[in-house]
């Protein structure tokens, strides 16, 4: 009678464990089931989000036209892509090497008429006298070798500035054309690289895994 009693209180105690330890397992099932739909439900949040993001237009032509409108009006392609504050940058050395070209041109223009006419034998160009008080037969306040010297230099500066002006022209159609490309340039975050959360079940041990999977995109 004592035999029977303790195998069946030995059963009892060997069911009554499996159950608890069946019963652990479900539970355990169950929370890496609700967890694992917990995240698949934000992977999907997240993907949904990222798939909803506005995409920015890409014309092609854009910078073709920021430089065609540049080139016939200075300035006109920063305009275009809305730079404004470029405007005065490019008036300012377009503008600026145009009127120091014009100041040396005249000047330059000034000293070869003196220069001709000296040549020819004439004494009343503006750079014989030029306080109006030398006497008679005296020798003329710039001769003929200063007339040829400021000549030189005047005509040389004024080449210059030809140069600059012509580069400073060049360089606003090249800003345009640039700006434009840079302007739809894509820089989005998820261009670069990504983070996304996953969840991993072991086969044998059947433990759950998480962790972070950062995908790298060229």
């Amino acid at each position: 009678m004592h035999k029977l009693l303790a195998i069946s209180s030995i059963l009892f105690f060997l069911a009554l464990s499996a159950y608890s330890q069946e019963e652990e397992d479900v539970l355990e099932n169950k929370e890496v089931d609700s967890l694992s739909n917990s995240l698949s439900t934000d992977v999907l949040v997240i993907e949904d989000s990222i798939s909803q993001k506005k995409k920015r237009n890409i014309n092609p032509l854009a910078p073709s036209k920021a430089a065609f409108y540049s080139a016939v009006f200075p300035g006109l392609g920063q305009i275009y892509n809305k730079r404004y504050w470029k405007v005065p940058l490019v008036y300012g050395a377009i503008g600026g090497s145009i009127y120091a070209y014009t100041w040396n041109n005249d000047n330059y223009q000034r000293f070869r008429t003196a220069f001709k006419r000296r040549q020819a034998g004439y004494t009343d160009d503006e750079f014989y006298d030029l306080n109006g008080d030398n006497a008679s037969g005296a020798p003329p306040d710039l001769d003929l070798d200063d007339l040829e010297n400021q000549q030189e230099r005047f005509q040389r500066d004024r080449d210059l500035w030809l140069v600059v002006a012509i580069a400073a022209y060049a360089l606003n159609i090249i800003d345009a054309n640039v700006d434009a490309h840079l302007k739809q340039f894509n820089i989005d975050d998820e261009l670069a690289f990504d983070f996304e959360p996953f969840l991993d079940l072991n086969s044998v041990t059947n433990d759950p895994t998480y962790g972070m999977a950062l995908t790298i995109k060229f």
